[in-house]
């Protein structure tokens, strides 16, 4: 369009015929904001957290108290190329990480995972592990079938009422442990937690 008018000098409205565009849609100008301070921390949370997609990312944003609506933050989030790939072969972890400080007292970091196995008749069952890195204190063991995100957050609920809410937790990128539930909790305790990185167990060593 812009080479037809000026180059060849056609008027605005010729021009727009040619192409089969109303001249209306050529003069629109849109008055939408850039958004890049929110782009760049969705960016940033999207690296920190590679398994999470727009909905807890979006849960994660309005716990650091950025209101956005969550269709405008998944058109960013489409825009930006961010969708979450699906798994597939060995995971690698890409990126950085902030280093975990060593805890110094109770309750500074929770370190938590599940074990499983299989009872005689077949039937199997899990266990959630809740362990003080300083203290070195198994502060729950809970046996269950099925052990949520819901319940998760309940049994922490439960050993904080003895004990008190830690500085931070530290798990694995479990779907137990990433749902919206959890995240809710940590919002919502304002409590740190910390996802180690994919394949490496030994960054929980106290609990393995």
């Amino acid at each position: 369009m812009s080479w037809a008018i000026e180059d060849k000098g056609y008027s605005q409205r010729r021009a727009c015929d040619l192409v089969g565009m109303a001249p209306r849609v050529f003069r629109y100008k849109s008055n939408r904001p850039d958004d890049a301070g929110l782009r760049e921390r969705l960016r940033a949370l999207s690296s920190e957290r590679r398994r999470f997609g727009y909905r807890r990312l979006h849960l994660l944003l309005k716990r650091e108290g950025v209101e956005v609506n969550w269709k405008k933050l998944y058109r960013i989030y489409r825009e930006e190329r961010l969708t979450v790939r699906k798994r597939g072969g060995r995971k690698r972890a890409l990126g950085t990480r902030a280093p975990m400080t060593i805890p110094q007292d109770r309750n500074q970091r929770w370190s938590l995972d599940f074990v499983s196995d299989t009872l005689i008749d077949g039937r199997r069952f899990r266990i959630l592990c809740v362990i003080d890195d300083f203290t070195r204190e198994c502060l729950a063991t809970v046996v269950d079938n099925s052990l949520c995100g819901e319940r998760v957050a309940r049994e922490l609920d439960a050993i904080a009422e003895r004990r008190g809410y830690p500085c931070m937790v530290v798990s694995d990128n479990g779907t137990e442990l990433t749902s919206n539930a959890v995240l809710k909790w940590q919002q919502d305790r304002r409590v740190e937690w910390h996802y180690i990185a994919p394949g490496k167990p030994m960054q929980t060593d106290v609990v393995e």
